[in-house]
């Protein structure tokens, strides 16, 4: 039995938008076209210009990908947390490695590329925007706490500032045991930070990431 021309399409368009996420990984934003991308991807040059014109396009669909996927692997990870002051580490442990990995190595070549690119810049800074916003409301979450009492805006923010700043060591070298390190540590300085922690909260699914 064939598959429907619109599951396809998702199909094809899905497979293109994660060889777009390898291959700026891998290459760069300079290294890449939309004929690389559909080499990967297995698909003609023809049908990923149907789907993404330009490689700005399929930049714009990869940036949504790794902020879907990196949101995913938190709802997947958090399942079973215990509730109260004792989840704090175990979400913090989350978080900071939530930029360990490929997809935020083609995140970063995409901003150091957008830093000297305005045309890419401009895609890039909504996105990332939105993607960002998502990451926190999520880890507002997790954590069960409320952003409307002082502070806990801040030191949420500065968690995902910190997860970044230690995905960027990450991609020189193993960056494992020290980051673990950091997670215990900073865990106890979140603690006291942050009002009682409520039960665990339902992470609901992204609202445009």
């Amino acid at each position: 039995m064939r598959e429907p021309r619109q599951e396809r399409s998702r199909t094809t368009r899905r497979r293109l938008v994660e060889a777009a996420v390898e291959c700026i990984a891998e290459r760069g934003w300079n290294g890449i076209t939309v004929a690389v991308i559909a080499e990967r991807a297995g698909v003609s040059r023809g049908a990923a210009q149907h789907h993404f014109p330009a490689r700005e396009d399929l930049v714009a669909a990869a940036v949504e990908l790794v902020g879907e996927v990196q949101l995913v692997e938190l709802r997947t990870r958090s399942e079973g947390l215990p509730a109260g002051s004792s989840r704090i580490e175990p979400v913090v442990d989350m978080l900071l490695n939530l930029y360990a990995g490929p997809m935020f190595r083609a995140a970063l070549h995409l901003w150091v590329a957008a830093s000297t690119d305005d045309a890419l810049r401009a895609i890039l800074v909504p996105l990332e925007a939105r993607v960002g916003r998502e990451a926190h409301r999520v880890a507002l979450e997790l954590l069960g706490v409320d952003e409307s009492h002082p502070g806990v805006r801040e030191m949420v923010q500065a968690t995902l500032d910190l997860a970044r700043g230690l995905g960027l060591a990450n991609l020189l070298t193993d960056d494992t045991r020290r980051r673990q390190q950091i997670v215990r540590q900073w865990a106890q300085v979140l603690a006291p930070a942050l009002p009682q922690v409520a039960p665990a909260a339902s992470v609901s699914g992204p609202a445009g990431a």
